[in-house]
């Protein structure tokens, strides 16, 4: 597909806001699962649409984790920045490394397994939101390696 290019357009008038720039080090993360301490993935929203909601946002793993069945109410995008993580759906499975990229449609039940010090790009297309299937990760999750190809998969209680 190739992008339509408009030489000499008319000017634009003006942006509904302001450009980001935003250095990674001075970036605000909040831990996503207090409870897990240290071990916690950790998020830093970028930016919000003051229209739509629409949310892009970085999640880094300062240890591997499992992050179990959830789903989000909108459509969501992950592109890999750092790490080789594993992702499961609907009877599918890839392994996506720096710069491979994956859509998930809203409400598609989905997991995760991510290495220590991942990072990954996401954007949903209206607000954030998380809803776990089978509870948020605990301690059993922190460390945790994706199953075998045909291997069973371990139940969770919530």
């Amino acid at each position: 597909m190739m992008a339509r290019m408009r030489p000499g357009a008319a000017t634009p008038g003006q942006p509904s806001e302001q450009p980001a720039f935003l250095r990674y080090e001075e970036l605000t993360w909040e831990r996503i699962v207090p409870e897990l301490g240290v071990s916690s993935p950790e998020i830093a929203i970028l930016h919000v649409d003051p229209t739509t909601q629409a949310t892009q946002l970085l999640i880094r793993t300062p240890a591997a984790i499992h992050v179990r069945k959830h789903w989000h109410t909108a459509n969501e995008t992950h592109v890999m920045v750092r790490g080789t993580a594993v992702l499961a759906c609907d009877g599918q499975r890839a392994e996506l490394g720096p710069g491979s990229y994956n859509f998930m449609p809203a409400k598609m039940v989905h997991e995760a397994w991510l290495p220590a010090h991942s990072l990954t790009f996401i954007t949903v297309d209206r607000a954030w939101d998380i809803n776990w299937v089978e509870g948020p990760p605990t301690a059993v999750d922190v460390g945790a390696r994706p199953p075998r190809r045909g291997a069973p998969h371990r139940r969770h209680r919530a």
